[in-house]
């Protein structure tokens, strides 16, 4: 059984030869790793036997990438959303935020005409991941790299935020918010102009040659004790959005993960209304426990992830060990 066989068969809650195994990596990590002795011309997906591999596009505003300034450690840049953020150059951390381009409906109209398909949106997948940003590349480099993905039996998946998460590159949080309750017909707009560009970029790139086993979306929609907004502002803003494009997915045969941290348990249910297939990473520590999630949602939602991270950190492996044989 290759590794596609075995993702089609776990997503459609027929037991596996095993359970399909990926996880996302921070590069700073992997240039650790490679210090410590993992050869430089060795993948990571290959090393640990990942089951699945994923491609994107550009779906930002594309504003020019510009560096305002740096030091040793730190940088400052405005990024292709327009908005201004500051990392670690080794790009180990999620960015503190000091601007945003949009502030208010009048400044998302002026930015809703560059949110068009296009030839620009190409990703070079290997080296954003290097540098912790979409690097712009070229479809030829991409395509023979999921041609070589594609032969070793993996998983493909089209990759894209969405929704909540995806429009916090735009606006501020507090700002954004505000709106879900203040002005929901601009947070309406937002998500639908979003979503339909996401979705003709996947046009996009299966016309240029490419073809995906699943849809790997990604956005946030809680935090260790809840949700960001409440259940009913999901469903009368975001909900039609997850439904449009989960019936769009999965009627070119994609089945659709969702990634959303933090304490969903809430919105499960919505969730499988709106078509998705699996749901991760389940984070332990806000109370997502896939045990309890197996038992009550049954064949009607995969999961995936699960595993309480902080056991990683200790000395003693017999936490991890004992965490991951009890959820097995």
């Amino acid at each position: 059984m290759n590794s596609r066989e075995r993702l089609r068969r776990a997503l459609s809650h027929v037991e596996p030869d095993r359970v399909p195994m990926f996880d996302s990596v921070w590069q700073a990590t992997i240039n650790r790793w490679r210090r410590e002795g993992l050869p430089t011309d060795v993948f990571v997906e290959d090393f640990f036997g990942y089951d699945m591999c994923g491609f994107s596009a550009d779906t930002s505003p594309l504003f020019p990438v510009q560096v305002l300034s740096e030091d040793a450690e730190y940088v400052v840049e405005r990024d292709s959303f327009g908005g201004v953020r500051r990392n670690h150059k080794d790009r180990s951390t999620t960015p503190e935020i000091i601007d945003y381009r949009c502030k208010s409906r009048e400044d998302w109209e002026r930015i809703k005409p560059r949110l068009q398909p296009n030839d620009s949106r190409v990703i070079d997948s290997e080296a954003s991941s290097r540098e912790g940003k979409n690097v712009q590349g070229s479809w030829d480099v991409e395509l023979e790299r999921f041609e070589k993905e594609r032969d070793s039996g993996r998983f493909i998946t089209y990759n894209a935020a969405v929704g909540y998460d995806k429009i916090q590159n735009y606006v501020a949080s507090p700002r954004l918010l505000r709106a879900i309750i203040l002005e929901p017909e601009w947070v309406k707009d937002m998500y639908l102009t979003d979503a339909n560009l996401v979705m003709a970029m996947c046009d996009h790139m299966m016309d240029k040659g490419f073809r995906f086993d699943g849809a790997y979306l990604f956005c946030d929609l809680a935090y260790r004790k809840g949700l960001f907004f409440s259940p009913r502002h999901y469903r009368e803003q975001l909900h039609p959005i997850f439904k449009m494009l989960c019936r769009y997915f999965k009627e070119k045969n994609m089945p659709v993960i969702l990634h959303s941290c933090g304490r969903v348990k809430e919105l499960i249910p919505d969730l499988i209304e709106a078509g998705f297939s699996c749901l991760q990473p389940l984070e332990v520590k806000a109370g997502m426990d896939v045990r309890d999630l197996k038992g009550e949602y049954a064949d009607k939602l995969a999961f995936m992830g699960g595993i309480d991270v902080r056991l990683m950190s200790m000395d003693n492996p017999r936490p991890i060990e004992e965490e991951i044989e009890s959820k097995f």
